[in-house]
């Protein structure tokens, strides 16, 4: 088995077979992958459509699983334990991939033995109308936005793939860990960093992941996602989810990271005079909030 394709689930009912089925559609052979679906205590209607799926596609290698720890990186990391491939690739329950997405993926590894992670465009699809607010750095918050140009290339500057669309040799967790179980999103939470501290682990290791634009996702944003109640609580759990990773790893960390805040609040500040400037206070205006409810759930207020 070459690919083992997991997505972890919570009550995405909505999304959760045409994101299996984009998988199951590609045009790639359907002996060198199989369908890892991981059920983190859903209360909707998410086990039977799954096999429903699982019947309208037979010739789909599909394996389905019950996480009853709640939070992402249990079922994560239950993905991983339950694989059978080589390859590992995380894609998110409300997401469809790109055409040769799989090939894309099974093309870069084959040519590149000393690459371990890799991952590819984030292409956010709105339900509802974009707000005025949103900016090309709360687009990158509120729906994961990622672009990084039309060529194969490493990941520079701390940047690194969005958790939901991501690729692993499965040696990766055998070397470096499974995910942070106290980071991850659980039930409604919104507290992540997950990801990013998985990425520190492989940078630390010398480890480089690279960007694939064929390795695309659409990825679907409900109107939900873009109400001030969502922000106000997404953008707190981003600060608290740094403080807890990075006191994790050392105080020093913790504290380079405060510092790293101050840097942010000069940048935001710039940009926000920028967008003023422009005639679109609201953009910048959001960014004043995006910074004000990081530095709070940073400082742990």
């Amino acid at each position: 088995m070459k690919f083992s394709v997991i997505f972890c689930t919570y009550n995405r009912e909505k999304y959760i077979y045409n994101a299996m089925k984009s998988i199951a559609e590609q045009d790639f052979s359907r002996q060198d992958y199989e369908i890892v679906l991981v059920n983190n205590n859903s209360t909707d209607s998410t086990e039977s459509i799954c096999r429903q799926f699982e019947s309208d596609y037979p010739q789909v290698v599909f394996r389905y699983f019950v996480e009853t720890n709640q939070g992402l990186s249990y079922a994560r990391n239950r993905g991983v334990e339950e694989s059978r491939g080589d390859i590992l690739v995380f894609v998110d329950d409300d997401a469809t991939v790109f055409d040769r997405y799989l090939s894309s993926i099974a093309s870069f590894f084959d040519s590149h033995p000393e690459v371990n992670a890799c991952g590819g465009p984030i292409v956010p699809v709105y339900e509802v109308d974009k707000p005025r607010w949103l900016s090309h750095y709360t687009e990158q918050l509120i729906g994961g936005a990622l672009y990084e140009g039309d060529k194969v290339k490493p990941f520079r500057n701390g940047k690194y793939p969005g958790g939901g669309n991501s690729a692993f040799r499965k040696e990766v967790f055998e070397r470096y860990g499974l995910f942070n179980v106290e980071l991850g999103r659980k039930g409604t939470g919104l507290i992540g960093a997950e990801e990013k501290d998985l990425y520190d682990r492989l940078t630390r290791g010398n480890e480089a992941f690279y960007y694939l634009p064929q390795m695309g996702i659409h990825h679907y944003i409900p109107e939900k996602k873009l109400t001030e109640a969502h922000f106000i609580e997404l953008t707190y759990s981003i600060g608290k989810s740094e403080r807890i990773r990075t006191k994790a790893v050392s105080e020093k960390s913790y504290k380079n990271r405060i510092l790293s805040e101050c840097k942010k609040w000069a940048g935001s500040l710039v940009l926000f005079v920028g967008y003023t400037l422009m005639l679109s206070p609201a953009k910048g205006w959001k960014l004043l909030q995006f910074r004000w409810h990081v530095t709070k759930g940073l400082l742990g207020k």
